[in-house]
């Protein structure tokens, strides 16, 4: 049994099971189904009202979708952080939201670790993988920080590349977990005053707040990579 998915076999029969799940459980593949569609709307009443329908499941079902976006790139993550702080409030929003984020980031460091590129590439794109590659090449310890604080680049995809790199996993790990926690906590305290027509503005805003610590991260990186040329 302790080898039962090892080598390509294993691999093989793994996909197939987690297919035949998917296939011939009718509740397991109308609960993916219904996510994948609310999350693909973009919209934080939609994924909150999803959420709420559970009742006291909520906050499984939402653990569930934030895991379940981290798996099929490049589902938005920040609206399911938005959402959960309107929820929750903000403060059991974020526990919850930075939770499920570092569950989903470890499962696709793993499935990529163990399923390999080609798997990877199909969940995501060749095209994707090949820049974040680069990106890790380069600056592997920022790609982390700054995928987690910009809500528009899929951190999910650069999670995907650093189980396909040497990267040991606490050092992927910690970093995850420190790169996203103010991300979070910034998101989750907006997200908590999100209402009707302030939204568009507070999206704006992040918007703003992302690109000025983008910079800030270039910079950063630029100076680092001339201090001793």
């Amino acid at each position: 049994m302790k080898g039962l998915f090892k080598g390509t076999k294993g691999k093989i029969l793994l996909i197939l099971i987690i297919c035949c799940l998917y296939l011939f459980i009718p509740p397991l593949r109308h609960g993916i189904d219904k996510s994948i569609s609310v999350l693909k709307n973009v919209d934080v009443d939609s994924v909150r009202s999803y959420v709420l329908s559970f009742g006291i499941l909520a906050p499984i079902v939402s653990f569930f979708l934030m895991v379940l976006q981290s798996i099929i790139a490049p589902l938005p993550a920040f609206i399911i952080t938005f959402a959960n702080a309107g929820i929750f409030g903000w403060i059991k929003g974020a526990i919850l939201s930075w939770s499920s984020a570092m569950a989903g980031a470890v499962l696709c460091f793993y499935i990529a670790r163990f399923l390999g590129r080609d798997a990877v590439e199909k969940l995501t794109s060749k095209t994707a993988i090949e820049k974040v590659d680069e990106f890790f090449k380069n600056y592997g310890k920022y790609a982390i920080l700054i995928a987690r604080l910009l809500p528009f680049i899929s951190f999910d995809i650069v999670s995907y590349a650093a189980g396909l790199t040497s990267m040991g996993f606490w050092p992927f790990f910690i970093a995850t977990g420190l790169g996203q926690l103010p991300a979070t906590i910034i998101y989750s305290y907006i997200g908590g005053m999100l209402t009707g027509t302030v939204k568009t503005l507070v999206i704006g805003l992040l918007f703003l707040f992302a690109v000025t610590t983008l910079a800030f991260l270039l910079k950063k990186m630029w100076n680092d990579k001339h201090k001793y040329a």
